[in-house]
């Protein structure tokens, strides 16, 4: 055969069908190692490799010492263990692949080997292994046993009422963290402060961080608005390092910094960085990645923020991209950084794709799952839109529910929901006015409880927010000034919890690797480390934590079932009675269709799935079968609530050998006498969608059959709806509330209908 002609536009329907998905919004980049597209094997990729000489690396990964750019100089003076270089370089690759799958080898095993291996080294290793085994490593090798997660909170206007709002709602749904940043620059102290008196309602411990340049990042750390910080941004070739006029000596002093002053401090490197500023090398973006988690713990950072980060959706453009992301995330916990391991920048418009590729950590655990979740919606997010922002929030409840897994969050009532925000607001609010910063309006404050996102506030401008950004800086405001205003308006837990956070800050426990602040105390890899040796070790739901996963909203019990199914009895009484009349007989008109109900059918359930009325299906049945010169007899069926049964034994019954079996759900069946069971001639499964019409017609096709000719099937169209998703639950729910009334052996009776409505018996 030959090749397919390009005939342009589409020819195939299909094809229209696939491009008005979300999907073709991306756009895929083809592998091209020499411009740098390759996630795996870089065109110019050295192979692992150390040289010592008396005690000096004289070479590194194929690269002589006297041509080290500064990476690979700070690489082999501060990662590189030298003591263990010769045994860890030793082990072949895939020898050490396998040991960071198999459950027997421990992790600190492990994590000492990779003190001696070179970027490279841990390139070519974790190369090595599937998705499935890059997930399963990573849960073995992540640094805190305990899973958590990190929110963005930020809004379109930087209005601080808002930011303070948001904030309360992220503590209360379970983040370690929260960051922010700003639309306007200049916004960024203002941000701290409404962000800092959010994060302190509700709870203690909360850390949180303002996103900003980083000296002024550093400068608003040491006000103490803020407990830690991730923007440290290293690089892996020395050119991108150059071009954001910095070297890893100046990243490292500013490391030293931050733990100087008490703030938790993570670096942020992740794929596709490079390749984005232009200075790739033509390497792999796993390659350089690796270089950059070297230098992190060189510098002694405790953690990483990485995993694609901001070049997530140009990685995941690039094929392998998102397995890369993974195995970059794999060798920050090897290294045994603190892992905020990425999942921010939202990397695909496709919904499947976003899901899948949050499923490892989810699953698996991370220090951090997402180093920025989107708490607020999509288009207030100023680090623009995560993989989960405030529109997929409760997808994710639901994800941990479904795999029972921990990513860190639990769902938040209503009303509670409001009484943080609103607290959250009257809060912000009188330190602003307190502090001489501004006047906030109750309109104002009461626009903004209740507002899903900036377009329904009428509050603060981004105008607004600067002068009160420019008055906390210029007046050398601190959280202290913050904590004494909260204190003296009657905001005492609020000041308490700032105050805590700010006391952790002189014993320094949290500058532990992968310190979060749980329940007032610090836990971290030291006192929670993560001791994964198989099933039944590491981290396991406990029972309490399980049913807080379980509890989201939308659940269905049997007791909501039987109350909605109560009231609607009342309605169905003034339009219908069923009489039961003593056993049924065996018919011997040829017209006759017998209409089997279910046990609980007029009884215990009085509408359909579709909302309709019982006894409106009946009328519409009745009138189908008339229309064709049937006659319609009713009779309840005891011994099983099936459908397939109820329809057989229906036709058994009927003149006619026609019968129609149907459940109080809406699902119904036309039978034959003379067939199997599940042989029937008609099926209306779909009974949500199942409307009068569609009875109607069912009942106009059985005295068809009834007359021995073969009518047009009915059929009840779909279009892709999700009906188990939508009715599943509540169709178990009804089935196993009608099996329980059923009765081994019981005898059909013969049922009167009165229908009151239309005085007809």
């Amino acid at each position: 055969m030959g090749e397919h002609p390009d005939y342009g536009a589409n020819r195939w329907r299909r094809s229209d069908d696939w491009d008005a998905r979300p999907l073709r919004m991306d756009l895929f980049a083809a592998e091209d190692p020499e411009s740098g597209f390759s996630a795996f094997n870089g065109a110019t990729d050295p192979a692992p490799g150390v040289e010592i000489i008396g005690g000096e690396v004289v070479s590194m990964d194929g690269v002589p010492a006297a041509e080290f750019d500064m990476i690979d100089a700070f690489v082999a003076a501060y990662h590189l263990d030298l003591d263990i270089v010769p045994e860890a370089m030793a082990i072949p690759s895939e020898q050490l692949a396998r040991m960071l799958v198999d459950m027997n080898v421990p992790r600190t095993d492990l994590v000492r080997l990779a003190k001696g291996l070179t970027p490279a080294k841990l390139a070519e290793t974790v190369a090595q292994l599937n998705a499935m085994e890059l997930g399963f490593a990573y849960s073995k090798m992540r640094a805190r046993q305990t899973p958590g997660n990190q929110a963005h909170v930020t809004n379109a206007k930087d209005d601080p009422l808002q930011m303070a709002a948001d904030a309360a709602f992220a503590v209360a749904l379970g983040f370690d963290e929260i960051e922010t940043t700003m639309r306007v620059a200049r916004n960024s102290w203002s941000n701290a402060l409404a962000c800092c008196v959010g994060s302190a309602v509700g709870r203690p411990g909360t850390l949180f961080q303002c996103s900003s340049e980083e000296a002024e990042e550093l400068e608003i750390g040491m006000a103490g608005f803020t407990s830690y910080a991730e923007t440290v941004s290293v690089y892996g070739t020395e050119s991108a390092f150059v071009d954001g006029d910095d070297t890893p000596w100046s990243k490292a002093w500013l490391a030293a910094a931050y733990a100087s002053r008490g703030i938790k401090m993570r670096c942020t490197s992740g794929a596709a960085a490079e390749l984005l500023m232009g200075f790739h090398e033509a390497k792999s973006l796993l390659y350089l990645e690796a270089r950059c988690l070297c230098l992190q713990r060189g510098m002694g950072s405790q953690g990483t923020q990485n995993g694609g980060i901001d070049g997530a959706p140009l990685a995941s453009s690039i094929p392998g991209g998102v397995r890369e992301i993974l195995a970059e995330n794999l060798i920050a916990v090897w290294l045994d950084l603190e892992c905020a391991s990425g999942n921010d920048a939202r990397h695909s418009e496709s919904d499947m794709r976003v899901g899948a590729k949050i499923v490892p950590y989810l699953i698996g655990g991370s220090d951090l799952i997402c180093s920025g979740f989107g708490s607020i919606l999509k288009y207030d997010n100023s680090f623009n839109p995560s993989s989960f922002n405030g529109e997929e929030l409760e997808e994710f409840l639901v994800l941990q529910r479904d795999f029972e897994a921990d990513g860190g969050l639990t769902s938040v009532e209503e009303s509670r929901a409001l009484w943080l925000r609103t607290r959250a607001i009257e809060a912000v609010s009188h330190v602003l006015k307190d502090l001489d910063l501004a006047q906030p309006t109750i309109a104002m404050q009461r626009s903004v409880a209740a507002a899903s996102g900036s377009e329904d506030t009428d509050s603060f401008t981004p105008g607004d927010a600067t002068v009160i950004s420019e008055a906390v800086r210029d007046r050398n405001i601190t959280v202290l000034d913050v904590i004494r205003s909260l204190h003296r308006g009657g905001f005492v837990e609020e000041a308490e919890n700032l105050l805590f956070l700010l006391k952790l800050r002189l014993s320094g426990d949290y500058l532990q690797t992968s310190a979060v602040v749980r329940d007032g105390k610090v836990i971290s890899a030291v006192n929670d480390p993560n001791d994964y040796r198989g099933p039944g070790t590491g981290y396991r739901l406990t029972e309490a934590r399980r049913k807080e996963l379980a509890a989201i909203r939308n659940v269905l019990s049997r007791e909501e079932v039987l109350r909605f199914e109560a009231a609607s009895k009342a309605e169905e009484s003034a339009r219908i009675d069923y009489r039961t009349m003593g056993p049924a007989r065996k018919g011997d008109d040829p017209t006759e269709v017998v209409v089997g109900l279910s046990p609980g059918f007029g009884v215990t359930m009085f509408k359909t799935l579709a909302g309709d009325p019982l006894s409106s299906v009946l009328l519409a049945i009745r009138k189908g079968i008339e229309a064709e010169g049937g006659v319609m007899r009713v009779v309840r069926l005891r011994h099983t609530a099936d459908t397939s049964f109820l329809g057989l034994s229906a036709a058994r019954l009927a003149g006619s050998g026609i019968g129609i079996g149907i459940q109080a759900k809406g699902t119904a069946v036309i039978h034959h006498r003379d067939r199997l069971p599940h042989n029937n001639l008609e099926l209306f499964s779909n009974a949500p969608i199942t409307g009068l019409e569609h009875y109607e017609g069912l009942g106009r096709n059985a005295a068809v059959y009834a007359r021995g000719d073969a009518p047009e099937p009915v059929v009840v169209k779909t279009h892709g709806e999700a009906l188990g998703a939508r009715f599943h639950a509540r169709v178990a729910l009804l089935y196993a509330i009608e099996t329980a009334m059923t009765e081994n052996n019981a005898s059909p009776e013969e049922i009167n209908l009165a229908f009151k409505e239309s005085g007809d018996e």
